[in-house]
């Protein structure tokens, strides 16, 4: 029996915000920051203020600190002309009836020289090159070689996320999700692929699971609990990741998630590059409240898979790029707008903000 795609519409308690439908806007890199601040232009604020319908907005990826760069134009949370950018977009947002989480991010080793403060390498757990590309001035270019965080420099960055969620509050989120997904910092210390560390942050399962839990308790020491969240993507290839058991890892770090009482878990379900199946659905009943799907789901699936339990929210990336009005649409059974790839990554108002609305 198929779902019935209403159920999207209906509204849903995360924690004690109130989201009036179970769309949410996934975090989506645009790069269209103020080039000499990093901070959100006057673009960027109309952008979000256009999605503001969404059940909940989840920024693009944004960095805590210039380490935690990885490609041009991306905004960051660790200064005061950044939080003054942001501000901006919140009250925007809030204006228009929305409610908007910051997602915060170091992209460790995923990075390049040339982002980085003295053109010094990218951070990682290890000292293992990540097959994959960046986006910098010149265009797309391989990642440089990163050097090994020692053990003593690791509570810095949990500290730089600490004070990123404080700057996150002074410029009016609602909340903050962290990213741990991707093949960036987080996912790095938690996959045995790019882990081969021999201290308390490597070898075996809990040790590696360490550095997200401390990010979580950090950020948790600023927010509320309930009002943070958590992004993984257990199979996901992307930016040269693998796992030799990712159930083991995942299912772990899901239920130390819940044990700190996190308001939800958004999982990436992103496929293994060899088509190993994972089953996510185990996965998500080892954490008590919410849970955010994301992956390539449209208005039906998303539907079913709510009204199935595997999921509470569903984050939609693609079509909200589109479609600034996509709960309305969803809502009206009216035609989506093509998102144009060209313009995803910088550039203008084009592709960003001159998507119609209906009517």
């Amino acid at each position: 029996m198929t779902a019935d795609t209403s159920i999207l519409q209906t509204p849903f308690h995360l924690g004690d915000l109130s989201l009036p439908n179970r769309l949410v806007m996934a975090p989506l890199t645009r790069n269209r920051a103020v080039r000499e601040t990093l901070a959100p232009s006057d673009l960027v604020v109309e952008y979000y203020r256009q999605r503001a319908s969404a059940g909940l907005i989840i920024t693009e990826a944004t960095q805590i600190s210039q380490q935690g760069q990885g490609y041009i134009l991306t905004p960051g949370i660790y200064s005061s002309e950044q939080v003054e950018g942001w501000s901006k977009v919140t009250a925007a947002v809030h204006k228009a009836g929305g409610r908007i989480y910051l997602q915060l991010w170091h992209v460790g080793r995923v990075s390049h020289v040339s982002l980085q403060r003295d053109g010094a390498a990218p951070v990682a757990p290890s000292a293992i090159p990540a097959n994959t590309k960046t986006f910098i001035d010149s265009g797309f270019a391989s990642v440089s070689p990163p050097r090994a965080l020692q053990s003593e420099e690791i509570p810095g960055i949990v500290h730089d996320y600490f004070v990123a969620a404080e700057n996150a509050k002074r410029a009016g989120f609602d909340g903050v999700e962290i990213h741990g997904a991707n093949g960036y910092l987080i996912d790095q210390f938690l996959r045995d692929g790019s882990n081969h560390r021999t201290d308390a942050y490597g070898g075996s399962v809990e040790n590696r699971v360490r550095f997200a839990v401390e990010v979580a308790e950090a950020v948790s020491r600023v927010w509320e609990p309930s009002r943070v969240g958590f992004r993984i993507s257990p199979v996901s290839p992307s930016n040269d990741m693998r796992d030799s058991d990712p159930a083991a890892v995942f299912n772990y770090l899901v239920k130390c998630l819940n044990a700190l009482h996190l308001g939800y878990v958004h999982c990436n379900e992103g496929p293994a590059a060899d088509g190993s199946p994972f089953d996510f659905a185990a996965l998500r009943k080892n954490f008590s409240r919410a849970w955010i799907a994301n992956f390539g789901y449209v208005r039906e699936t998303g539907a079913q898979a709510i009204t199935d339990g595997r999921a509470d929210l569903i984050a939609f990336g693609k079509l909200f790029i589109a479609n600034p009005d996509l709960p309305r649409r969803f809502a009206e059974g009216a035609a989506l707008n093509t998102p144009d790839q060209a313009t995803f990554y910088g550039g203008s108002a084009k592709g960003y903000t001159d998507y119609p609305a209906l009517g």
